[in-house]
């Protein structure tokens, strides 16, 4: 059972400057060129993050006008898709870009205050962190709620327990994400009564709650009509529409199990799209950062050159795709068909002459088959 802590009390809050320094905005076209960089594809949640980042902080410069006609609400952002995607990559782009604080907050982690686990003011403590507790500069950063999905309440019926890490994280959520102070104690962990806390306002810190939000194209398809019922039935055509996910509307996210209030808190919504072969080609070859180039640098340096055939890299990324791993699993698995070679190189090193190292699909398969056969065959037998 969940144990209650005793009652918290701190002292009044102090007067803080919200003020920040924010410089020149990049436009809506310079954010997406950078993120073109490095994330391959997207192009539609690019386009989407780049206008509600650029509006964000220039809502920001704008509050800041003493001659101001009105103050302009904040507008956070729901960001869906599948693991591996590219939505931690765009958002800690974004901030790097943009020079500002991003800390990345794993929602499962979080229960409501008084229960066992972390206090949703942690993500404010993350962020303080980031920027060695500059409190200006955290109160103008971006805090990515991680795995969002997974404070959705359990069911929609009554329930004879108290929901600690679903609807009563939400509610601790929503003064946090539409702007409040907050007092957050600075070691992190629980607040105690005589502890000193760190007053941060969050009426400028962007919230994006990302997920994969597994069971809300259903959700979907049944409010359009999709669904079918009874033996024999056809596989739903999705023909005209290349993700379900871009036609969720807040009711969906409301059937999914997010409390209107924290929905009407993010009125922006962002999708990923599943990657496709040729995606992840690409990200293994085309971005600044990409895996195969920074496995090149390092074996560069015991003087071997890398070098994958294509159809070595058509083989990872269908393996990739075959373990559900989108993006992310392509390192692991490049790790995999590479150990051997990373562990002969210095050996074999010719100050001289560089070695030419060329990865061929049989090298990959060989090494693949090895160590993913078994799970993949669990896989499509499933």
């Amino acid at each position: 059972m969940a144990q209650r802590k005793t009652k918290q009390t701190s002292t009044p809050a102090p007067e803080t400057n919200n003020t920040s320094n924010v410089g020149r905005i990049p436009t809506p076209s310079d954010i997406k060129a950078f993120l073109d960089q490095y994330v391959i594809g997207q192009d539609e949640a690019k386009r989407v993050l780049s206008v509600a980042v650029y509006n964000h902080y220039k809502r920001i410069i704008y509050n800041q006008n003493p001659n101001r006609k009105m103050d302009i609400e904040k507008s956070n952002i729901i960001l869906l898709g599948s693991t591996g995607s590219g939505k931690t990559l765009m958002v800690k782009t974004i901030a790097k870009m943009l020079g500002v604080p991003c800390y990345i907050q794993d929602c499962t982690k979080i229960t409501e205050s008084g229960y066992v686990g972390s206090d949703v003011e942690e993500c404010l403590v993350g962020l303080l962190r980031t920027c060695d507790y500059n409190v200006a500069a955290a109160q103008c950063g971006i805090v990515m709620l991680d795995e969002g999905d997974k404070i959705a309440t359990k069911g929609a019926g009554p329930s004879i327990t108290r929901d600690v890490s679903g609807e009563g994280v939400q509610q601790s959520l929503l003064k946090i994400v539409e702007g409040d102070l907050v007092g957050v104690p600075p070691a992190g962990g629980r607040k105690h009564p005589e502890q000193p806390l760190i007053y941060v306002n969050t009426s400028n810190i962007l919230f994006i709650l990302s997920g994969a939000f597994v069971g809300l194209d259903s959700i979907v398809e049944k409010r359009i009509g999709r669904t079918r019922i009874g033996f024999n039935v056809e596989s739903i055509d999705m023909s005209d529409c290349d993700n379900v996910n871009s036609l969720v509307t807040p009711q969906d996210l409301k059937d999914f199990g997010l409390i209107p209030e924290l929905v009407g808190r993010f009125p922006v919504i962002a999708y990923t799209n599943k990657l496709t072969e040729d995606d992840l080609i690409r990200i293994l070859k085309e971005p600044k950062n990409a895996v195969i180039k920074q496995f090149s640098e390092l074996l560069a340096m015991d003087n071997v050159e890398l070098a994958f055939d294509e159809d070595a890299l058509k083989y990872i990324a269908n393996t990739a795709i075959d373990l559900e791993t989108g993006a992310r699993g392509l390192r692991t698995i490049i790790e995999e068909v590479l150990s051997e070679a990373m562990y002969n190189a210095p050996e074999k090193l010719n100050p001289n002459k560089p070695t030419v190292l060329r990865i061929t699909e049989e090298e990959v398969a060989k090494r693949i088959e090895k160590r993913y056969r078994k799970m993949l065959d669990v896989k499509k037998t499933a």
